[in-house]
């Protein structure tokens, strides 16, 4: 009989990564564990190098799942095909490069052959409230491995630099995950202005599209502005307390 199937997925940032890794380590013997990622063209190239970098770490092939609708991984076709970018019901680029891909590879991989089979994903101890609301919402077989263990987002951070991994030079340009660069889900006008300085071409896309779809994405003063009206030296929370990891689970609410 063959073994069951743990699902690992990776979003190229440092705690799916240490997840994959502790997956392995802990129930390797018992599970065929299968690390899979939602590549989306619109990420930082480095993000891939990070990629293979973690495949040689954790001694595992990391797999691609990609929704057959949208073969380009593009946002930008995501958000023309959809005309609307973001609001109350999430962005729909997560919804359709992240969740429907990965629901279109479980119904094939996962979850039509074994009910033995688990997934994992890379919430942390500090995350807990977004695994419990996954499992309520979603799924209830999946294994919450950085938890049970006390892993943090600082923590994992941490494991991959002392394994001699550079971390994504996403981290390093100063911003809080390893999303999309101008991604439409935030509204802090100090990632905004980070993206303006830092990635100028970019911005100025996310100020076209959302003009040509009315998205007032950023949030300034208690308004919702469109992102051409946002002052230059408008400031927000910090950062690094912002909450919009692009993984699959991101659009829950």
């Amino acid at each position: 009989m063959s073994k069951p199937v743990i699902a690992v997925w990776f979003s190229c940032g440092a705690a799916s990564a240490v997840a994959a890794k502790k997956t392995i380590e802990k129930y390797g013997e018992d599970y065929d564990i299968r690390v899979v990622n939602n590549p989306v063209a619109n990420e930082d190239e480095d993000n891939q190098r990070f990629l293979k970098d973690v495949e040689r770490w954790i001694g595992c092939e990391i797999e691609t799942a990609i929704n057959s609708k949208y073969p380009s991984c593009d946002i930008s076709e995501v958000f023309h095909d959809r005309k609307y970018i973001s609001g109350v019901g999430g962005a729909p680029c997560t919804g359709e490069l992240k969740k429907k891909a990965r629901q279109e590879w479980e119904a094939v991989n996962l979850f039509n052959f074994d009910a033995r089979n688990y997934i994992v994903l890379g919430f942390t101890a500090d995350e807990k409230h977004r695994h419990d609301r996954f499992a309520m919402q979603e799924r209830e077989n999946i294994l919450p491995v950085l938890i049970d263990e006390g892993i943090t987002k600082g923590d994992c951070f941490r494991i991959v630099s002392d394994a001699g991994i550079e971390l994504p030079r996403i981290y390093r340009q100063g911003y809080p995950n390893a999303n999309c660069i101008g991604c439409v889900k935030a509204g802090s006008p100090t990632y905004w202005n980070h993206v303006r300085k830092m990635h100028p071409e970019i911005f100025q896309e996310r100020c076209k599209i959302s003009r040509q779809y009315g998205a007032r994405l950023v949030k300034y003063k208690k308004e919702r502005l469109f992102l051409d009206e946002l002052p230059e030296d408008a400031v927000g929370r910090p950062m690094k307390d912002m909450e919009i990891e692009c993984g699959i689970f991101c659009d829950m609410k």
